[in-house]
């Protein structure tokens, strides 16, 4: 008996942003536990595979006046015994894309899981509306959140929790050669703010907690460094924030996210919504500081017992990289393994699956 199919379907896979780098650990939990894997998206950031499925009408970015292919997505998710939809249904940033994912699902004979990593209705500045996303017949939704679930809960949708995941068992990044390759100075105390430049981001406040620190922290120089590009037309306003800093400004990414956590002082995460905050594990693991804004999903994260710094409060900041406590980095650590760790992912995908009466392909 063959192995079962799992599709996943998107706007784009293969990134570096949360949505795509959430699916590729699904993709690795669902054949851990025995299904083979393959994708449809309307771009793919990673050269792509042999068995992908590029669809541009999908994409993010397509143009209005592009041709939408219901047949071509059909015949894309045929022979599959499961479509994972990440987000495309639910924050429609391309709007005849979600409706057409919509009425194809509808249609489709096996099972369809619709993982939420964002929901429109949690995202009033994008202008998509607030009605509930799709719901095929028979469908598992999941939710990346407490928060996310309780808004699917009051539109008459239940939902499975299943947190982001995160690998705990990486190699040390290179702080070293990462510093020297982006120009730091041996003493400066660089601070990181590992996201794209939109909007929600808050690369002004990230920013001018840097401008403080330079003020009121430990003596030595500071750096800001931003790795995620501008998107959504904010290019010109972030070239005039940082055309007026006052600290160093460093761009771009590392080729291993770990690098980029080893070379950085402080990472900062002053985003005004995220519909997780992977950073914030991320940089947890890597045993940094952390100082953030207060989005609402950070109080599920807190509530696990992390404790990170107030992003608002640049001279408690400074008193902690001043005189850092390691019990805290490493008590941090130590629950975002145990809690968020990437081993125990297959599981609680399987138990969503047996909620709902999946056990059997």
């Amino acid at each position: 008996m063959s192995a079962p199919v799992a599709v996943f379907l998107s706007y784009r896979l293969g990134g570096a942003d949360g949505v795509a780098v959430e699916a590729t650990k699904w993709e690795w939990a669902l054949r851990e536990v025995g299904l083979v894997t393959r994708r449809v998206a309307g771009a793919f950031e990673d050269g792509g595979r042999r068995d992908d499925v590029v669809l541009p009408f999908l994409a993010i970015d397509a143009p209005p006046t592009i041709r939408q292919e219901p047949g071509a997505l059909a015949d894309a998710l045929a022979g599959a015994d499961l479509v994972v939809v990440e987000n495309v249904c639910s924050l429609p940033l391309n709007e005849a894309a979600a409706r057409t994912a919509a009425e194809v699902l509808e249609r489709f004979p096996g099972r369809v899981l619709l993982h939420h990593h964002d929901l429109a209705s949690e995202r009033p500045d994008l202008g998509l509306g607030a009605g509930p996303p799709p719901a095929p017949p028979g469908a598992l939704h999941v939710t990346i959140s407490e928060h996310a679930r309780s808004t699917l809960a009051r539109l008459g949708i239940p939902a499975a929790v299943i947190r982001n995941a995160f690998e705990t068992t990486l190699p040390p990044g290179d702080r070293d050669g990462t510093r020297k390759r982006f120009r730091f100075q041996p003493r400066e105390l660089v601070v990181l703010q590992p996201t794209r430049a939109i909007p929600r981001k808050g690369v002004a406040a990230g920013l001018a907690l840097a401008e403080k620190l330079s003020a009121v922290g430990p003596g030595s120089t500071v750096a800001y460094w931003l790795t995620g590009p501008a998107e959504d037309g904010y290019g010109p306003a972030l070239e005039e924030i940082l055309g007026a800093a006052t600290v160093k400004v460093a761009r771009g990414r590392t080729d291993r996210v770990a690098d980029a956590y080893a070379a950085a002082d402080l990472v900062v995460m002053p985003s005004s919504w995220e519909g997780f905050g992977n950073p914030v594990v991320e940089a947890i693991l890597a045993e940094r500081p952390v100082a953030c804004a207060r989005y609402p999903v950070l109080d599920e994260l807190l509530a696990l017992g992390l404790e990170v710094l107030p992003v608002e409060d640049a001279r408690a900041v400074a008193e902690f990289l001043q005189d850092p406590d390691p019990e805290v980095l490493r008590r941090n650590r130590e629950i975002a393994a145990r809690e968020l760790g990437l081993a125990r992912l297959p599981r609680r995908i399987t138990e969503a699956f047996a909620h709902v009466g999946w056990e059997q392909w």
